[in-house]
């Protein structure tokens, strides 16, 4: 993707990559085909951390990589995904490689990476929240996410679509208690990690996290909104030379503060 992209800027952010990303993962295991694709064929419950680095780089690559390297990343990927398959406990098969499987899961990383970045590190204007599905559009499809949406209003048509076949599952608390007790951040930050996590349950749509049965025992108190805007507004100035918006930045000839200029 180019630099100039809101892509670009939305993944510079750790906070808003990990909050994002669990409110992500929420949306997908809500789909019974998905989550049991998940849950059977990966390693988040053996070896959370090693999946969620796999998971991080094939982001990284994906929006600061160049063309060629995350076209055979992404390839790699499909096939892999080819050899995914199976029944969930209801008995509807399922293909990892689906195109309505593929797209949910998209569309769902879309929502919680801009949503995770314009809640809690800085506000996106809707013209912004448009060109970023629209930026990510060519990526999906690359993955066979044909039907991945290109703005809000598709998004939120895909939503809608969802309304009777999302449901709840002990997976999803399996998943969020697995993301609390997985240490991600350096031992300093570590006690913010289960805030983060109740922060990303905030940004699920209001009816999906009643089906879910994530009720408001899981909100964030004032303070704890606060704090989690504070540490995302922190990482929002947090110029770390070896991360790989800044490599990116260095490969094109650009300042390595240019992602972080006001």
């Amino acid at each position: 993707m180019p630099p100039d992209s809101v892509s670009w800027r939305v993944f510079k952010n750790p906070v808003a990559l990990f909050v994002g990303g669990v409110a992500a993962v929420i949306l997908e295991l809500a789909d019974p085909a998905v989550r049991t694709g998940v849950w059977e064929h990966s390693s988040f419950r053996t070896d959370p951390r090693r999946r969620l680095q796999r998971t991080g780089l094939a982001a990284m690559v994906t929006v600061y990589g160049a063309r060629g390297q995350a076209e055979a990343m992404i390839a790699g990927v499909v096939r892999m995904h080819d050899r995914v398959r199976g029944r969930t406990p209801a008995g509807e098969s399922y293909r990892a490689n689906d195109v309505a499987l593929l797209t949910w899961v998209q569309a769902t990383a879309g929502f919680g990476f801009s949503e995770a970045y314009h809640r809690y590190a800085r506000h996106l204007q809707d013209e912004e929240l448009d060109r970023y599905y629209a930026e990510s559009a060519p990526v999906a499809r690359l993955y066979g996410a044909v039907d991945a949406p290109t703005s809000r209003a598709a998004l939120a048509a895909l939503f809608e679509s969802k309304r009777t076949r999302l449901e709840p599952s002990p997976i999803v608390f399996e998943f969020l208690d697995i993301m609390r007790r997985t240490p991600v951040f350096p031992w300093p930050l570590r006690p913010l990690q289960g805030l983060l996590v109740r922060a990303a349950i905030g940004i699920v749509p209001d009816w999906v996290r009643e089906r879910l049965n994530l009720g408001t025992e899981y909100d964030l108190s004032r303070w704890q909104a606060a704090l989690v805007r504070r540490a995302g507004a922190l990482s929002e100035r947090l110029l770390l030379r070896s991360s790989p918006a800044v490599q990116s930045c260095r490969r094109l000839g650009l300042p390595d503060d240019y992602l972080h200029r006001a």
